[in-house]
């Protein structure tokens, strides 16, 4: 996920022809935003200015950026001679334009190694890192002396070695394994000069903190916040793709549903098995490009992103049924889903679903004040006491708050007939 989009053409997501003109005509970000405006394609939104003109100024600041990837030495008189310019973490509420001003500042980039990444499949591809090293080291004897072997360090040096400047998009810890590699691997990047832009649903004071106190030492942090959801504006929806399960006759609804896409597809439908890292992924039902899965299937099994990127990789249009109303009892599940339907979005797989309940009300959050003794041993590994977890958003529950939100803000999205229309692989080959 993270390699195979780094070097991709970025096209902010707003009307492609008036992008197109823009790209062409425009020198920055800022000229660029200007450009939409005048051309009527955007509103003058002056939060989303604001942040606009920070990214421009980094724009201006990156010109010609490189990091050495010679020896130690060179590195480090390079980094001497060419101080790294402060990146910028841009947070706020959930269909704001975040990600829109990220693709404006980075499709205009004059960086020799860049790579704009979703977070989800960053940290995929730091774990998978991780596990090669460790598997490539000689077997050591068992002793009190034998030291366990660090190995963030060199992937921190891999990456820089890829990527002088990194972008990610929806940079948020909810998993206990990033959160504990997250504070050292950047530590290493930014040392090693690599400059960071992140957009992120949270801010990074107060109880998100511990996961990105080492990204505010060295990235200045704007807020994008306009009270508006964008998503939820203009776009006509593509027809239901949102059912409830008891509506009537719903799943033979569905069921003629696929029929009619599968008769547009070149095969027949069958069960599919999937290659995902050596391990099978069963699928009960599918047709060309299009899959069936239950809520059960894709969630209550032991499913991760790495599962949801090949699904993406295979299939354009998934059916998704019921889906339960999400509780903190459910933390897992909805994780999972999150993860899910972050992928679906980051690669524009179309969804229809059916569920217990409107989606607006998808996820009820409830507090389990028992739930900090079963985090016990997590809470060892990361060196907390009681009292500090309990202010910590991964255990409060805090964090996939802001992640449901996010969640609702995409499946909205995701039923609009211009997400629709661009989820078309006929049209529109990955």
């Amino acid at each position: 996920a993270y390699t195979a989009q780094a070097d991709e053409k970025t096209v902010p997501s707003t009307p492609t022809d008036a992008n197109a003109r823009a790209l062409l005509v425009c020198s920055g970000p800022l000229e660029h935003y200007d450009f939409l405006i005048k051309q009527e394609e955007l509103r003058n939104d002056e939060q989303q200015r604001r942040v606009v003109q920070h990214l421009q100024k980094l724009h201006e600041s990156l010109k010609g950026y490189s990091i050495s990837s010679k020896n130690l030495f060179s590195k480090v008189r390079s980094l001497q001679k060419n101080k790294p310019p402060k990146g910028l973490y841009v947070y706020g509420d959930v269909g704001t334009g975040k990600t829109m001003v990220m693709d404006m500042f980075y499709s205009h980039l004059e960086v020799e190694r860049k790579k704009r990444v979703h977070f989800h499949g960053f940290m995929l591809d730091v774990h998978q890192r991780i596990h090669r090293l460790k598997q490539s080291l000689p077997k050591r004897k068992a002793g009190f002396m034998a030291k366990s072997y660090d190995p963030i360090a060199p992937v921190a040096e891999e990456i820089s070695e890829e990527a002088a400047l990194l972008c990610f998009d929806e940079f948020q810890v909810t998993d206990i394994a990033d959160a504990m590699i997250l504070k050292q691997l950047f530590e290493n990047l930014f040392q090693n000069g690599v400059v960071v832009v992140a957009t992120s649903n949270r801010p990074p004071e107060g109880k998100n903190k511990h996961a990105t106190s080492i990204i505010q030492k060295y990235c200045s942090t704007v807020q994008l916040d306009s009270g508006i959801d964008y998503r939820k504006r203009v776009l006509p929806a593509a027809g239901k793709l949102y059912y409830l399960t008891s509506e009537a006759d719903v799943e033979a609804v569905m069921d003629k549903l696929f029929d009619e896409l599968a008769q547009k597809q070149n095969d027949l439908t069958r069960p599919r098995i999937l290659k995902v890292q050596g391990r099978e992924l069963k699928l009960n039902k599918a047709c060309g490009t299009i899959a069936d899965f239950t809520f059960e299937e894709l969630c209550d099994r032991p499913l991760g992103a790495s599962d949801y990127l090949e699904i993406s990789r295979h299939f354009d249009t998934v059916f998704v049924r019921d889906i339960p109303l999400l509780t903190m009892a459910k933390r897992t599940q909805a994780r999972r889903f999150i993860t899910l339907i972050d992928t679906f979005y980051e690669h524009k797989v179309r969804i229809i679903c059916s569920a217990v309940t409107p989606l607006q009300s998808l996820f009820l959050v409830e507090h389990d004040n028992g739930e900090l003794e079963d985090n016990r041993v997590l809470m060892d590994d990361l060196d907390l006491s009681q009292d500090s977890a309990k202010g910590l958003s991964m255990f409060t529950g805090e964090e996939e708050i802001f992640a449901f939100q996010r969640t609702v803000s995409r499946l909205t999205e995701m039923q609009t007939e211009q997400y629709w229309k661009d989820g078309d692989r006929s049209r529109n080959p990955l």
